[in-house]
């Protein structure tokens, strides 16, 4: 009986845990948003990872046998900590990484500045000169082009007879 209750107990703390662990992939997705794509190989792997950890504990606590109580223990951890911890958690944990990031962003954005005016000085000289350059070799293309006709029509003529 008292391994029994044992098993109960680790089947709530692993009900609770699994939740948890979705918590924080919650957290990340309000935090960083990406595709639907992303999302289902997350999910995939999260998945996976807690059919791992369930056959586990299945296999240490019960020989692999699966104990109806033990399913029902995992939901009640999971509904338990749906119930009172998950809200505040994902609520103020994704608040605060997600203002945590603006501030890093700024400070960052603070310390690039000067590099991007530099960036920005040495851009405009590029993009003078370049035009430059493609003025030039716009000339020296139609003077070729106009120097390769005259030869052509001389060739042409010399030819001819």
């Amino acid at each position: 009986m008292v391994d029994e209750n044992v098993f109960l107990l680790h089947s709530l703390l692993m009900g609770i845990f699994i939740t948890f662990v979705y918590d924080l992939l919650r957290i990340f997705r309000r935090v960083a948003p990406h595709g639907q794509f992303l999302v289902s190989l997350e999910d995939l792997a999260f998945w996976v990872y807690c059919g791992g950890e369930v056959f586990l504990l299945m296999y240490r606590e019960s020989n692999g046998t699966l104990r109806w109580f033990a399913v029902l223990g995992a939901l009640a951890g999971m509904f338990f900590y749906k119930k009172t911890v998950s809200p505040l958690l994902v609520r103020y944990a994704s608040l605060l990484l997600t203002k945590l990031l603006a501030l890093l962003k700024k400070v960052l954005g603070w310390l690039w500045k000067p590099f991007g005016l530099a960036g920005r000085k040495t851009g405009s000289a590029v993009h003078k000169a370049g035009g430059r350059f493609r003025r030039r070799m716009g000339k020296l293309r139609r003077a070729v082009k106009l120097r390769l006709t005259f030869f052509l029509k001389a060739f042409k003529i010399n030819f001819k007879t």
